[in-house]
């Protein structure tokens, strides 16, 4: 196996990336307290909603923010990986077959998410990253409304 190889070479959840910058960028990527959520809970915050939990394992799919007295989940989506049929971010131009897969994969398992909250008597917002650039305040009003 080459250096290059092996420097890329993690779990094996996903191809090898041709470039190191590819790499670099997919390390960047987080799974909780990302930029979209920090946003959504800061102004929250500012209009008074407090008391959620932030990836509640108790509710299926650990929502990213969750309201357990209300039965509220929230799931916020980043447009990439969750494919937005809003802003309908690019597709990779590499490993092709892997991304069709992966992305569908993703997107069973936010129905499956869903569908277990909402089975058990929850509410389930999802939230786009996009919407939290464009939408905050109606997202905010949203939410709000939830609790009157």
């Amino acid at each position: 196996m080459s250096k290059k190889h092996e420097i890329y070479l993690r779990d094996g959840r996903a191809p090898i990336p041709n470039k190191e910058s590819t790499s670099i960028v997919m390390r960047a990527n987080k799974a909780k307290n990302t930029k979209p959520e920090l946003i959504l809970r800061k102004a929250l915050w500012s209009v008074g909603i407090k008391g959620y939990r932030i990836n509640w394992k108790k509710a299926p799919g650990r929502p990213d923010i969750a309201f357990p007295s209300k039965k509220l989940a929230i799931f916020i989506n980043g447009c990439f990986w969750h494919r937005c049929e809003k802003c309908y971010p690019n597709f990779p131009k590499t490993n092709v077959d892997f991304w069709t897969q992966k992305f569908i994969k993703n997107k069973e398992r936010d129905a499956r998410k869903s569908q277990q909250l909402i089975s058990m008597g929850w509410t389930v917002l999802v939230v786009w990253e996009c919407e939290i650039k464009s939408e905050l305040l109606t997202i905010v009003e949203k939410v709000k409304n939830k609790f009157q």
